[in-house]
C-alpha cells in the first residue's frame, strides 16, 4: 500500500500558535453552544488553500453520556462537523465561496481510522481542491489524534440561501404549525 499523502504533517504544527480562538471563529461560523466543534485555528496558508486547527474533546460533550455508556466514542458525525466547521471558517474568512453561509453539500471517501475519546485533541487539517465561487468548494480533510490518522475524506460545501431559509421559517412559524 502506498504511503498516504498528508495535507500537513501533524507533528510539524505548532498547536500553541493560535491564529483564531473560539471568539474569532464565531465571527465566521454561526454554530453556537453544543454545536461549536472547533477550539482553535493554528495554521493558514491562503496560497495553498490549507488550514489546520483542533477540537479539544472534553468529558462535558453533549454526546458523552449516551455514545456509548461506559465507552464514550466521539460520533463520526461530530468529527465530520468539526472538519466542516474548519473548512467553513477558512472559506468565510477569505470569502472564497462568496456566500453568507456555507453548508454541507456532500461527503465522499470518508473513513474512520481510530477512535476519538474525551481527553483527546482532534487535530484537523483541510485543503481546498476545487472552488467554484457561488457554487461549491471541495475540500480534502484529515483528522489526527496523537499524530495517528483518525478520520479522512472529502467535504463539499455549498452556499446556503439564507434569505430563502429565513422566509420559509417566518412562514412556518406564522402558520401555527
Amino acid at each position: 500500500m502506498a504511503a498516504r499523502e498528508l495535507i500537513l504533517d501533524p507533528a510539524s504544527l505548532d498547536l500553541t500558535n493560535i491564529i483564531a480562538d473560539q471568539e474569532e471563529i464565531r465571527k465566521y461560523n454561526p454554530q453556537r453552544f453544543e454545536m461549536e466543534q472547533l477550539t482553535a485555528i493554528v495554521y493558514e496558508d491562503l496560497q495553498r488553500h490549507v488550514c489546520a486547527g483542533y477540537k479539544d474533546v472534553t468529558h462535558e460533550e453533549f454526546w458523552v453520556r449516551g455514545h456509548m455508556p461506559n465507552m464514550p466514542l466521539m460520533p463520526g458525525v461530530m468529527m465530520l462537523e468539526a472538519a466542516a466547521q474548519m473548512c467553513s471558517y477558512f472559506s468565510q474568512k477569505y470569502d472564497l465561496l462568496g456566500a453568507k453561509m456555507v453548508g454541507f453539500g456532500g461527503l465522499e471517501d470518508v473513513r474512520f481510522r481510530d477512535p476519538v475519546i474525551p481527553g483527546d485533541r482532534l487535530v484537523l487539517m483541510c485543503q481546498m481542491t476545487k472552488l467554484r465561487r457561488g457554487r461549491i468548494v471541495v475540500t480534502k480533510f484529515q483528522g489526527f489524534v496523537r499524530n495517528a490518522l483518525a478520520v479522512e475524506g472529502i467535504l463539499k460545501g455549498i452556499p446556503i440561501p439564507v434569505e430563502v431559509v429565513a422566509e420559509q421559517l417566518a412562514k412556518s412559524s406564522g402558520s401555527g404549525e
